[in-house]
């Protein structure tokens, strides 16, 4: 896409004042007084009981917000508020600038991220589409299936993700007993059967063990016996297990230099990365898996959540912590419902170095992962607000939701320290913007929504909490980030990159390839992009080494492909990793969810959902290399 000139830095600029504290109180949009009349603007982007933290100190009260109610946009589509719905201060050139600072005009004549207005767009066109919606950090639009769309034209609904539905009534605090040994109130036992070979070499014919008791030996469909030149071998592939016909989840998998590990149904079930055998015998659980830690910590330990039965009051709240390497229970635990609403009915898990962080409803408590010790209560604080979503990494980062009945009705982020729960910044959302996702932890980068608005935002910011910069350019991403109802999943997004200066975002598919944007953290807007080798989209995976990995996801008759996309230099074209065969084409297309990754010149693929269909002998897994 063609950038507009720079634009003469003047003060405030684009984006928050950058030497501005985080708000405690007035956060992004105290009403201002109106800017003045604009030219006609076009569309934005489319695309524990323990004591309370205390709260750091913020600017004055009167700190100007952001998001003042716009001019009327082209076509007689009126420009919508600021990301957080509040009001804007003017800006340099009369318009409205973030979190109420004045701002310089954005590309292509739209409001710009905080509603200031872009420069007309290549070919006569207006700049980001049509009316502009509403700016928080950023200029959100109209999110697509799984992420967000930002052209209001397209006719897509605004997709609510997680707790994005609406803001749960929130009442609570929330008791928890710690207790040791396994699931089933007996010993600690870890199992051996632990396979050294680890490399990435397969035979022709890979092993599949099916249900996770098999010796390596059986190959009911050998997928490489008509392997052709250049085509990866199926280095091993595993059979889901028996599911319900109403399908059940098969949430997580984590790859170790020796294991790779996943959940299904009731199982957690472990392989040699190298050639698919057992290492150590599948774990079986009384209920159904309801929650897992998407992170492991450096000495590859995970905490699995069951259900606590199977009737209709069953809570998502019995843990069994487990070391992914040797197959060992460690502690175990139970979630106590809190007071009122405040239920582990659904739960989420996260981990922070050597701390869980376990999300209910509307609070959260903290263990250290090494003994299942509680840390911190992390419960109501502040005015009426109730934290339920937490992301774990690098940092803590806790999501709370705060007056949800009253006129101060806002979401706020803070960083915690994961050890001692303390404060460390907190950064207020304006009325209507639900925090949703964060594609990034460290640095953060988080995607919000409002739905009365029908619009989305991405926003980054900086190690103090302050804002940072937002996506500064009209495009449909598609981050596949699932979907849940009632609790919001801060890390569950797949086909998101980031490195220390960039984050990396595939664009919607609408005719042809999409393709992966590299955006520039420091100021939002596109550092390069690459087009996808095939007719297919093309998603990123992570970055190492200085190159982007990516999966080119398959036709309907051709399997997919992992690339390589160096990150920096002039070159950003694609190199060919691995070429998925044409015999597992069908089964990658298959997985209605999945997750993936790639480690040590392997590329991993596995379902996330079971279908539960007796007649289908559904895969779980699948390993590929050379």
């Amino acid at each position: 896409m063609t950038q507009p000139p720079n634009q003469p830095p003047q003060q405030g600029g684009f984006g928050a004042p950058q030497d501005q504290p985080p708000q405690q109180g007035g956060g992004f949009g105290a009403p201002q007084t109106p800017p003045p009349p604009q030219g006609p603007p076009a569309q934005p982007p489319s695309a524990p009981q323990g004591q309370p933290p205390a709260a750091p100190q913020g600017p004055p009260a009167q700190q100007p917000g952001y998001g003042y109610p716009q001019q009327p946009g082209p076509y007689g589509y009126p420009q919508q508020p600021g990301p957080h719905g509040q009001p804007q201060q003017p800006g340099p050139y009369g318009t409205p600038g973030p979190y109420g600072q004045p701002q310089q005009p954005g590309p292509y004549g739209t409001p710009g991220p905080y509603g200031q207005p872009q420069q007309p767009g290549p070919y006569g066109q207006p700049g980001y589409g049509y009316p502009p919606q509403p700016q928080f950090p950023g200029a959100p639009g109209t999110p697509p299936p799984g992420s967000g769309s930002r052209n209001p034209f397209k006719g897509k609904p605004a997709m609510v993700i997680g707790a994005a539905v609406a803001a749960l009534l929130v009442v609570g605090g929330t008791v928890w007993a710690v207790s040791g040994g396994d699931d089933d109130g007996g010993e600690k036992k870890p199992v051996a059967k632990q396979s050294d070979d680890d490399k990435p070499t397969a035979s022709d014919s890979p092993v599949n063990p099916g249900d996770g008791s098999g010796d390596g030996r059986e190959d009911p469909e050998d997928f490489n016996a008509d392997r052709q030149a250049g085509e990866a071998k199926v280095l091993w592939y595993k059979e889901a297990p028996d599911a319900p016909a109403s399908g059940a989840d098969a949430p997580g998998m984590w790859i170790t230099d020796k294991t790779a590990v996943k959940a299904a149904y009731k199982q957690l079930v472990a392989y040699n990365v190298g050639n698919g055998v057992p290492t150590w015998d599948a774990i079986s659980f009384k209920e159904k898996i309801c929650a897992v830690t998407p992170q492991q910590t450096s000495d590859n330990k995970i905490v699995v959540a069951s259900m606590s039965g199977t009737s209709d009051r069953a809570k998502c709240n019995q843990l069994q912590q487990i070391d992914l390497d040797t197959g060992e229970k460690g502690w175990s635990g139970t979630v106590s419902d809190g007071e009122l609403f405040d239920s582990a009915l659904t739960i989420e898990l996260s981990i922070a170095g050597k701390t869980l962080m376990v999300g209910r409803s509307q609070s959260g408590s903290a263990f250290d992962m090494e003994t299942g010790k509680k840390l911190f209560d992390k419960t109501k604080y502040g005015d009426a607000c109730f934290p339920s979503a937490f992301a774990g990494g690098p940092k803590l980062i806790s999501v709370a939701s705060c007056d949800a009945t009253g006129a101060n009705e806002h979401d706020e982020v803070q960083e915690l320290d994961p050890r001692t729960g303390k404060v460390k910044w907190t950064q207020k959302f304006d009325k209507g913007w639900t925090v949703s996702r964060t594609y990034s932890v460290d640095p953060l980068v988080i995607y919000s929504t409002n739905k009365d608005k029908n619009a989305w935002n991405i926003a980054t910011f900086k190690s103090d909490g302050n804002f940072r910069s937002q996506v500064d350019f009209d495009e449909d991403f598609a981050a596949d980030c699932g979907f849940t109802v009632l609790q919001r999943n801060l890390t569950g997004c797949e086909g998101v990159a980031s490195d220390a200066s960039t984050l990396y975002l595939p664009t919607e598919a609408k005719s042809g390839p999409n393709e992966i944007v590299a955006i520039n953290l420091a100021d939002g807007k596109e550092k390069w992009r690459v087009k996808s080798p095939t007719d297919e989209s093309m998603v990123p995976v992570k970055v190492e080494d200085g190159k982007l990995i990516a999966y080119v996801e398959p036709s309907y008759d051709a399997a997919g492909q992992v690339v390589s996309i160096p990150t920096i230099g002039s070159s950003h074209k694609t190199t060919k990793l691995l070429q998925l065969p044409e015999a597992t084409a069908k089964i990658e297309n298959s997985f209605y969810s999945r997750d993936i990754d790639w480690a040590d010149g392997r590329f991993y693929i596995s379902s996330t959902q079971l279908s539960g269909r007796d007649e289908a002998k559904e895969k779980l897994m699948l390993a590929f290399g050379k």
